[in-house]
């Protein structure tokens, strides 16, 4: 009989019970095998939560940022023995813009039971917080670093928003102004643009304007995307 490989997400910000629901926490404190995308975090988490096990007894193996192909069969031997692991990701939900996916393909490959545990995901939350469109949407990732890139990339997302499909995108957090700047100036003033910082922490900043808008409060809105997680959505008018 194989284990169960369980996506175990872990808090974006805020209290562990406010997080994630009690019974997601009882499976997380018995589980004995864990991928991480970083080890430190994730024993940070792993102690939030209580586990009962000592950290030195518990198998961590951190499979970092982008997992290699090759190592995928010995990290989840442990489900073939028939031991439950769960993978955990820095902060969100694993495999949604985060590391995880490749495994849990392998995972279905064997025809082992793959199990998502509920929890947050900044990308849901943002999308649900923005008042935008949220019967059509997608989701885009990180958007090019070279400010040519970056400003074609970022008309293009324009456009195809106009279909009425809301774009969604992050950045990391010491890029947030320089996007978010680039929208403003690329962006037509009557397109909607929502912006969420910090979510499900007690200072989250949550809040939806016209480009025109965000112009006017540009300097104020810096200060909210200063080295914080954000996440960005796009929805311009039809025409």
């Amino acid at each position: 009989m194989s284990g169960i490989l369980y996506l175990l997400p872990s808090p974006i910000g805020g209290p562990l019970d406010a997080a994630l629901p009690p019974d997601v926490i009882a499976i997380a404190r018995r589980i004995q095998h864990f991928l991480v995308e970083n080890a430190k975090s994730a024993r940070a988490f792993l102690k939030l939560l209580e586990h009962s096990t000592p950290m030195l007894e518990l198998s961590i193996v951190e499979i970092g940022h982008a997992p290699r192909d090759e190592q995928i069969a010995g990290w989840l031997a442990p489900l073939q023995r028939g031991a439950d692991m769960a993978i955990v990701s820095e902060a969100g939900c694993p495999a949604i813009a985060d590391p995880g996916a490749t495994l849990v393909a392998a995972a279905h490959r064997n025809g082992w039971r793959v199990v998502p545990l509920v929890g947050p995901s900044a990308i849901v939350l943002a999308l649900m917080a923005g008042g935008l469109n949220g019967q059509r949407f997608r989701f885009v990732g990180y958007l090019p670093i070279a400010t040519d890139e970056r400003a074609t990339a970022v008309r293009a997302l324009e456009r195809e928003s106009r279909t009425g499909e809301t774009q969604v995108f992050i950045e990391t957090p010491y890029r947030n102004i320089t996007l978010f700047d680039t929208l403003l100036t690329h962006c037509s003033e009557t397109t909607r643009l929502a912006v969420a910082t910090g979510l499900t922490s007690d200072d989250a900043f949550i809040a939806q304007h016209t480009v025109g808008e965000w112009r006017d409060r540009r300097t104020d809105t810096h200060g909210h995307l200063t080295k914080r997680p954000a996440v960005f959505s796009l929805l311009a008018m039809r025409g």
